[in-house]
């Protein structure tokens, strides 16, 4: 599946969160979002919360068999869930999730083997460890910055 045109300056920007060693900070901010947008987000509710679960996995070490470019498109399109101003902004109420809904779905898409390899390797996990890899990193920062 081609990649949106758009989302190359997300892949770049991914690259660099990572390399910078930024994803827990990011993955708060995520989350934060999440929680306050969750109505607008009922359709990809389980798509971000499962992105959000392989990337924490991953930056723990506690999950590691899924490509480099598999991560970055994770990792870039939370990015770009996380923009505010992206292709449609989303101050834009009710169209401003459109976009993000349609990158989100691409990346499940366009990785789905990757994806279901971490789904299924997160149903071999206890209940109790699940909840214990959803459990999102302290943070360094005040919550705004």
């Amino acid at each position: 599946m081609k990649t949106p045109w758009f989302f190359f300056r997300f892949l770049r920007l991914a690259r660099s969160l990572l390399a910078d060693g930024q994803l827990s900070e990011f993955l708060l901010d995520v989350a934060r979002k999440r929680e306050r947008k969750g109505r607008w987000l009922a359709g990809i509710q389980e798509e971000l919360r499962l992105l959000q679960m392989l990337c924490l996995a991953w930056w723990r070490g506690e999950y590691r068999q899924i490509s480099q470019q598999a991560l970055l498109a994770a990792v870039a399109g939370l990015l770009y869930f996380l923009s505010p101003l992206d292709v449609i902004p989303d101050w834009l109420l009710g169209l401003g999730f459109l976009d993000d809904i349609a990158v989100l779905a691409w990346v499940v898409r366009s990785w789905r083997g990757e994806l279901e390899a971490f789904r299924a390797w997160l149903a071999a996990q206890s209940p109790q460890r699940q909840v214990e890899l959803e459990r999102l990193p302290a943070a360094s920062r005040p919550e705004g910055r």
